[in-house]
């Protein structure tokens, strides 16, 4: 186990409530939560942030969601347990996360649009660039 490299949320107080702030108002948004969820596990997994992976884990597991689907995300491609709209939206938290290799293809956005409306598509994507930079805050910093 690695010791924290800084204090964050206190040497940046300010900069880190913010980040909570945009939690916050994403989760009062449109979205369903264990779609939230869903992708912020996916997320933590591509950026191999262990402290998010197991937080989203629970919160799918208190939310309901049964384990064989959690266990599933990293697979959601071949597994039968995600509905059309789960997997627009794995699809595009994967392209936003690998923004470097994919430029956030047409294809993956396009795909969202039968299932979310503007603002939602809206409050996913700042979900998912959320979820990064809390990502990059707890495995840069080690929490």
């Amino acid at each position: 186990m690695n010791a924290l490299r800084l204090p964050y949320n206190q040497l940046s107080a300010a900069a880190y409530q913010g980040l909570l702030q945009t939690k916050k108002a994403l989760e009062d948004g449109p979205l369903d939560p264990c779609l939230i969820e869903l992708t912020h596990l996916r997320v933590s997994q591509i950026n191999g942030c262990s402290y998010c992976t197991q937080m989203h884990s629970q919160a799918l597991r208190r939310r309901g969601v049964e384990n064989a689907k959690i266990d599933s995300v990293a697979g959601w491609r071949v597994s039968p347990r995600f509905d059309h709209a789960e997997r627009a939206a794995l699809a595009w938290a994967e392209s936003l996360t690998h923004i470097e290799a994919t430029a956030a293809p047409d294809a993956d956005y396009e795909a969202l649009k039968p299932y979310f409306s503007d603002a939602e598509i809206s409050d996913l994507t700042i979900s998912v660039a959320l979820m990064n930079a809390l990502n990059r805050l707890a495995v840069g910093l080690r929490l």
